[in-house]
């Protein structure tokens, strides 16, 4: 048999003896191999040449007697980490795992010998997990239970190099709960655990004694609006988008505002005192899109899109009404007249007055749209006004709705010919007219008589809208006119000349809804898509 050589370039005199030991178990193992095609064995020896090994040129003098010959170099069938250059390994806190002498070498060069003297080109050779079992793995141990733990500690390895490890697919729906549960448990610890939806609220911690803040206005008349500049508080806690804020009615429990969000319940805060989160009310098991202090100040009303109903009494923490609606809700107004009427418009073509005493629709308005926007109260409740989604090229007559309230008829839907949505109205505090927030980036002027004339010359913008749900208001003076911005900001514009009074840059995201104190004179509330509220003086 021909001898095989193998060139080293170590100075070391133990290395050339770790080769020809590993030389000679491969010519032992050799004879139990099978003989491959001609094909094979040229690569094996193109590589050898590659490794700096030098081979016979004729494959046949490498078999003895017995047919024996050189074993097959395994191209990337190596275990992980088997590179035998250190400087391109990951540094690795493996334990060190001994190969039994019964199981032949995997490669030529994944033996024993030292690293020096084992070439380059191998180390370029990604390694590939095997498919071979357990028995004639090199992660074997002498028992079951040393086995797993090594497996553990290989995979937990591979984790740490970032290689490709075979993950479970896991559904998105199991997934986002798993992304819930994690933000709920990181949030208990900054908010209280609110109640689940259903379960009666706690009563309300308010106060019976009037804010000393607000209790110098009480008796005098309204003073001239003046422009807010600072933060008084900002308020977080809600879960998700704000909707809308609403101060309380009553003048004398004005420092309570209410706020709707997405994130399924209604708060009221103290928003002139301390700032603090009076209750939460988690009634609702969707999103609360809508809701509305009753006029006697005691009782919050809230519709949402799991097209429930609610009338809660603050002091007891009761439901006096609950009633449940055909369609999602999106905006609720109380009946100026009798508090005990109500009108709820939303996805659908029908708004619908219900009665709180019965429980049941008394009243309802059906006309040609898909969607209600907003509901609008004009002369003492006679008539009302409604913003639909209608704003196609024929159907942009039917953008805003008059409506008689007793007779349920249409008194006019020629009041806004162009095309644009206008998901917002509001009323002039001393003048008959009210302004409608337009998805054309502006406030359009209406008169609140019939016919319902806009108005050509003035036009308030320099906002967008870009189909948020932007909220717009008077201030008690009628002075100024204040709209919140798809870009965060809050504008206020001088209503008689329609000229831009001041911009805030309020929030970092869109500004949805702002509100003025109704008694005092430069208290502005303002609500942002991403959850906030701010109190501006």
């Amino acid at each position: 048999m021909a001898s095989l050589v193998a060139y080293d370039d170590s100075d070391s005199d133990a290395e050339p003896e770790a080769v020809d030991s590993v030389h000679g178990a491969d010519r032992v193992t050799g004879a139990a191999t099978t003989a491959a095609a001609p094909g094979p064995a040229r690569a094996s020896g193109s590589l050898a040449m590659a490794a700096g090994m030098v081979l016979p040129a004729d494959p046949a003098s490498c078999r003895g007697a017995g047919e024996q010959r050189l074993p097959l170099a395994r191209l990337g069938r190596g275990r992980q980490g088997s590179c035998p250059n250190q400087r391109l390994q990951w540094p690795r806190n493996e334990p060190k795992v001994t190969l039994p002498t019964s199981h032949p070498s995997s490669s030529l060069w994944t033996s024993h010998a030292p690293a020096s003297t084992l070439p380059l080109a191998s180390a370029c050779l990604k390694p590939v997990k095997r498919s071979w079992d357990t028995s004639r793995s090199p992660l074997c141990a002498q028992s079951e239970s040393e086995a797993a733990d090594l497996l553990k500690t290989v995979s937990c390895s591979q984790r740490k190099k970032g290689e490709d490890i075979v993950i479970p697919y896991v559904p998105k729906r199991l997934r986002q709960l798993q992304v819930e549960s994690v933000e709920a448990g990181r949030s208990e610890d900054t908010e209280p655990p609110r109640p689940p939806a259903g379960c009666t609220p706690a009563p309300c911690c308010v106060a019976p004694r009037v804010s000393e803040f607000i209790q110098p206005y009480l008796k005098g008349q309204h003073r001239e609006t003046q422009v807010p500049s600072k933060v008084l508080f900002h308020l977080r806690g809600h879960r998700g988008p704000v909707n809308s804020i609403q101060w309380c009615p009553v003048l004398s429990a004005s420092h309570l505002l209410l706020s709707t969000s997405m994130d399924k319940t209604f708060k009221v805060w103290n928003a002139v005192d301390s700032g603090r989160c009076l209750q939460t009310y988690s009634l609702h098991s969707e999103a609360v899109r809508a809701a509305r202090w009753a006029p006697c100040g005691r009782r919050i009303l809230s519709g949402g899109f799991d097209f429930a109903l609610h009338l809660t009494d603050l002091e007891t923490g009761t439901q006096l009404f609950s009633g449940r609606s055909d369609f999602r809700i999106t905006t609720l107004k109380f009946y100026p007249n009798d508090p005990s009427i109500f009108l709820c418009g939303g996805f659908s073509s029908e708004i619908k007055a219900w009665d709180v005493r019965t429980g049941k629709v008394v009243r309802g308005y059906k006309a040609t749209i898909q969607q209600t926007l907003d509901i609008l109260f004009l002369q003492e409740g006679s008539e009302f006004l409604s913003s639909t989604d209608a704003s196609t090229r024929d159907s942009a007559d039917r953008t805003i709705i008059a409506w008689d309230f007793r007779t349920s008829a249409k008194i006019s839907n020629q009041i806004f010919h162009e095309r644009y949505t206008c998901p917002s109205l509001t009323l002039h505090p001393r003048e008959p007219v009210f302004l409608a927030q337009t998805n054309g980036n502006y406030l359009a002027l209406f008169s609140a008589v019939w016919p319902y004339r806009m108005s050509r010359r003035r036009r308030y913008e320099g906002h967008k809208v870009e189909g948020y749900a932007v909220g717009c208001e008077c201030s008690p003076c009628g002075d100024l006119l204040v709209t919140g911005s798809a870009d965060g900001r809050v504008l206020m514009f001088s209503f008689r000349t329609a000229r831009r009074a001041c911009t805030l840059q309020a929030h970092t995201q869109a500004c949805v809804g702002t509100t003025y104190h109704p008694v005092l004179p430069s208290v502005l509330g303002t609500c942002s898509w991403g959850g906030d509220i701010k109190i501006w003086h």
